[in-house]
Parts: C-alpha cells; sequence; structure tokens
C-alpha cells in the first residue's frame, strides 16, 4: 500500500501519541542516569523523574478517554492475520496498562519512604507512616515495570519497523505526522 494511500490517525492522537513516546524516552533516561551521575544531582533527576511520570499518568489518562470518545483510526488491514491482529491490540492493552501502573508504584514508593519531595518544583510533604516493606516491594515492582515497558515499547517500535521495511503496508506511515491525510471512521470493534 502507498503511502498515499494510507489513512492516517487524526492529528490529536497523532500528538498524544508522540508526546507519549517522548516523555518515556525522557523517564527511561532519568532512571538510567541515576546510577551514573554525581550524589549532587540526585535529587534534581528524582524530581524530573516523578514529575515526569506524573504528567505521563495524566496524558495517558487523556488518551484512554480520547480513545473511548474521538479518536479516529484507520481501518485495519482485512488480510492481516488475526494472531498479528491480537498480538497488537494485546501489546497496546499491555502499554496503557504500565502507563498508569509505573507512576503509582514509583508514587508509593517515594511516599512510603516518608521524606518531602519535590514533583513540579512543588513539595509533597509527608503523607504517610514510613514503611521498609512497603516502599522496598513497591520499588521492586516499579523497576520490574520499567523493564517490562522497555521490552514492550521494544516490541511495539519492532513491530512498526516490520510493517515498513518488511510488509510495507502503510502501517507506520499512518502513525507519522505529515503526509496526505485521508478521512477515517471513528474507532469502532473489530471482529478478528
Amino acid at each position: 500500500m502507498s503511502t498515499a494511500s494510507t489513512p492516517h490517525f487524526d492529528m490529536v492522537t497523532l500528538w498524544l501519541h508522540w508526546i507519549t513516546a517522548a516523555l518515556v524516552l525522557s523517564q527511561f533516561a532519568t532512571a538510567l542516569s541515576l546510577d551514573q551521575i554525581s550524589p549532587s544531582q540526585i535529587d534534581l533527576v528524582l524530581a524530573v523523574h516523578r514529575s515526569t511520570g506524573l504528567l505521563l499518568w495524566g496524558l495517558t489518562a487523556a488518551r484512554l478517554v480520547w480513545r473511548r470518545t474521538l479518536m479516529r483510526i484507520p481501518p485495519t488491514d482485512p488480510k492481516m492475520p488475526s494472531l498479528q491482529r491480537l498480538a497488537a491490540r494485546a501489546n497496546e492493552y499491555a502499554l496503557y496498562l504500565l502507563l498508569l501502573v509505573q507512576p503509582l508504584t514509583g508514587l508509593t514508593d517515594s511516599l512510603y519512604r516518608a521524606h518531602a519531595f519535590p514533583v513540579f518544583g512543588m513539595t509533597v510533604p509527608v503523607l504517610v507512616a514510613k514503611s521498609k516493606p512497603i516502599y522496598h516491594a513497591a520499588h521492586s515492582l516499579h523497576e520490574a515495570g520499567g523493564w517490562l515497558l522497555a521490552g514492550l515499547v521494544g516490541l511495539h517500535t519492532a513491530a512498526a519497523l516490520f510493517h515498513r521495511l518488511v510488509l510495507r503496508d502503510g502501517v507506520l506511515q499512518s502513525m507519522l505526522p505529515g503526509g496526505p491525510r485521508q478521512s477515517v471512521s471513528p474507532i469502532t470493534p473489530e471482529t478478528p
């Protein structure tokens, strides 16, 4: 399928997708840098990580509302095998789930350390009693979730490149800004 005939997602969906991608990359960058930076920079990097995480949570919630209400989605290629459609949907839902859960496990970790911490330049006071078992569990879940999220993002990216380089079916182009636009109908349930 040529890119000229490839229907695109609507502009709001494109912006939400690419802003989410940028925020996720910044989350990985800040998390992975914590072991590499000087101790004097850790508080600043954690403040950025926490603030970006909460922003990402809000953006993901907004994406889900947009998806359920006004999002326009191109039709799925009827020649796409049902297993491939199922894998794509499972990956997408798992990404949404982790984008909602990750900030919550991080917030739980931070709160149960019972230290005030900055978010968006404001100080979150101590709200709960310190609990090592809770913050250790939340930290472990947050770390594991981060690696799982990295794997899902990798699969998502690999699938997009597979569509572009192997199948050449226009799926990747439908999520890229620019290029010709075709109107698409509102999202409708697909039958496998």
